[in-house]
């Protein structure tokens, strides 16, 4: 199984869940993780957030765009303003192969308020690119750290 992990972290909390969900998938197949830099990134969380809710793209660094070759793909990102990152709005706009692709949604948030709206949002960008069989976990910024509960969620959300 080839497993792509697509995700954007601007306080690492996003990266922290993505390395604990690759080394759950080494254990199925290869996976390739590919992290999302935004290159336009405003230093003000007003103004990332503004970007957020209206659904705004930003510039990112290169990356892999085609998901053909993937068998499973997951995509995490921030919780901002209800919504996805800017840099995760770009990479959703853009990235194409999923057709008939299993597909993970993972979000990291603080007050949890727009976590659902933001995962549904993902899923129906996602799904009008072919992606099926969603499968979604969301994490508290607070428990990231804690690795057990990120591996419980993990194992919650995968298939018995």
């Amino acid at each position: 199984m080839h497993i792509a992990i697509i995700y954007y972290s601007y306080s690492g909390n996003t990266r922290r869940v993505a390395g604990v969900l690759a080394e759950v998938f080494r254990r199925e197949g290869a996976v390739e993780e590919f992290e999302l830099i935004a290159l336009d990134e405003s230093d003000s969380f007003f103004v990332q957030a503004m970007r957020a809710l209206w659904h705004k793209q930003a510039w990112i660094d290169r990356v892999n765009f085609d998901l053909r070759n993937f068998d499973l793909i997951c995509f995490g990102t921030p919780v901002w303003a209800l919504g996805p990152a800017p840099a995760m709005n770009t990479y959703l706009d853009s990235c194409f192969g999923l057709k008939d692709k299993e597909v993970i949604l993972f979000t990291t948030y603080g007050s949890g308020m727009g976590n659902e709206r933001c995962l549904k949002f993902m899923q129906n960008m996602l799904a009008q690119k072919g992606g099926q069989n969603f499968r979604r976990f969301s994490i508290q910024q607070f428990k990231v750290d804690d690795r057990e509960f990120v591996l419980s969620k993990i194992k919650e959300m995968m298939p018995l």
